[in-house]
């Protein structure tokens, strides 16, 4: 079987930018891309785009996450090429803006299908091949998983899941060479604001990073086995600020609904 790199998302935003920074890497560690979205079109002009530089033409293939057999038929895909992972990347997901009660309840379980289940499943169906080629899992979180989310209920606390899922992973697995990471970047402007129904705040632009910086960041966290990254000293600073500052206050300031200071996102 042949190692690959497995990058959920892959077709825009951070989930792009990690498939270019794991593809320029690729003669150093001879792991090639299998890059998975919903969005073939944009899957392929990014596999010509990393195989124009020079790389390897990655596998690419479409699978909708909020299907219930989307991580079977990933592994079955792989299977079928010969192909497994030694590094999984898990950045498929999306948020919705508004109150958990007024939004559409079906979208915000499909939102926990992706951001939870989906990563979850795929976080431990390749263990075993994760262990062979000593590599592993890096989870694409967020500053969101520090706060609680009034106005984004569901995406924060699915953020928080996956931060307390992929820290305690990086200690179960650590004795069988598996590194386990989990990135949390602040605002970054890209589709996922978009398809959130969320707007720029102008406070929150000065701790914005562009997907190409948030995505060699977490590259490098990963690389160095490192547990958590949070991305930009801007973000590790409110991260910290908040260890200090009252729950009440913190569900003031991150409330994301209209009526909120903050405005929407």
């Amino acid at each position: 079987m042949k190692s690959v790199v497995l990058i959920t998302g892959a077709s825009s935003g951070i989930g792009a930018a990690l498939a270019k920074v794991f593809a320029a890497h690729g003669n150093e560690h001879g792991h090639e891309l299998v890059l998975v979205a919903r969005r073939q079109d944009r899957l392929a002009a990014l596999a010509d785009e990393i195989a124009a530089i020079g790389q390897p033409r990655p596998t690419v293939f479409t699978a909708d996450l909020e299907r219930r057999d989307a991580a079977s038929a990933i592994a079955a895909e792989l299977s079928s090429r010969g192909l497994e992972p030694a590094i999984v990347v898990n950045n498929a997901g999306f948020g919705l803006t508004g109150a958990a009660t007024a939004l559409n309840r079906d979208e915000q379980l499909a939102m926990i299908d992706v951001n939870v289940r989906a990563l979850t499943e795929l976080s431990l169906m390749f263990v075993d091949s994760l262990a062979r080629h000593r590599g592993g899992i890096l989870n694409v979180a967020s500053l969101a998983a520090f706060l609680p989310g009034p106005g984004m209920a569901v995406y924060y606390a699915s953020k928080a899941y996956v931060l307390s899922f992929s820290e305690a992973l990086h200690r179960e697995l650590a004795d069988r060479g598996v590194r386990v990471t989990a990135l949390c970047p602040g605002p970054v402007p890209t589709e996922f604001q978009a398809r959130a129904g969320m707007g720029r705040i102008p406070a929150g632009r000065a701790l914005e990073l562009s997907a190409e910086r948030v995505a060699q960041i977490g590259y490098d966290a990963f690389m160095a086995g490192q547990r958590v990254v949070i991305a930009g000293i801007g973000n590790r600073i409110v991260v910290s600020l908040m260890r200090l500052v009252p729950n009440a206050l913190i569900l003031r300031l991150a409330d994301q609904r209209p009526h909120s200071a903050r405005g929407g996102q």
